[in-house]
């Protein structure tokens, strides 16, 4: 599949896409991915740390073991994604939309799922190992995953 890259007049990027692609440990650290997509792609192993994924679609990709550690990941969507061993911590994953995922051995220390829609079993789980407060919105992790 051809991804496609459009520059607006100030040289931000617009309508790029990744799917289906495999990009096994590939490097997306610090960029600004946002409303870019990746749906089933093979993320496995791929470093997003840092980056502006706003609007970005995951929809069934393979995540497994990817690197989102203080990423912006408001209002993406995740949906059906493989999200195994991913690491969340202190990404802001406000609004984003991730049913239909297990997060199984994620690490989720400060982050923030503030309005984030949950599996029940999947909170509870996530209830179980969260910790930490987010340092951008300030907002606790147990607190944005309404643990008891």
């Amino acid at each position: 599949m051809i991804s496609f890259l459009f520059f607006t007049p100030d040289q931000s990027v617009l309508a790029v896409s990744y799917n289906q692609q495999n990009l096994v440990g590939s490097d997306f650290s610090y960029q600004d991915l946002r409303d870019v997509t990746f749906d089933h792609a093979n993320l496995r192993g791929a470093n997003f740390s840092h980056a502006k994924l706003q609007g970005a679609r995951f929809f069934s990709a393979n995540l497994e073991s990817a690197n989102f550690e203080e990423a912006d990941l408001r209002f993406a969507d995740l949906e059906s994604a493989r999200l195994t061993r991913v690491n969340f911590t202190n990404a802001v994953l406000e609004g984003a939309f991730v049913t239909n995922t297990l997060l199984n051995g994620a690490i989720i220390d400060g982050a923030d799922f503030t309005d984030v829609l949950l599996r029940p079993d999947t909170e509870k789980k996530l209830c179980q190992i969260a910790q930490g407060t987010n340092p951008v919105t300030g907002r606790n992790t147990k607190d944005t995953l309404y643990c008891p």
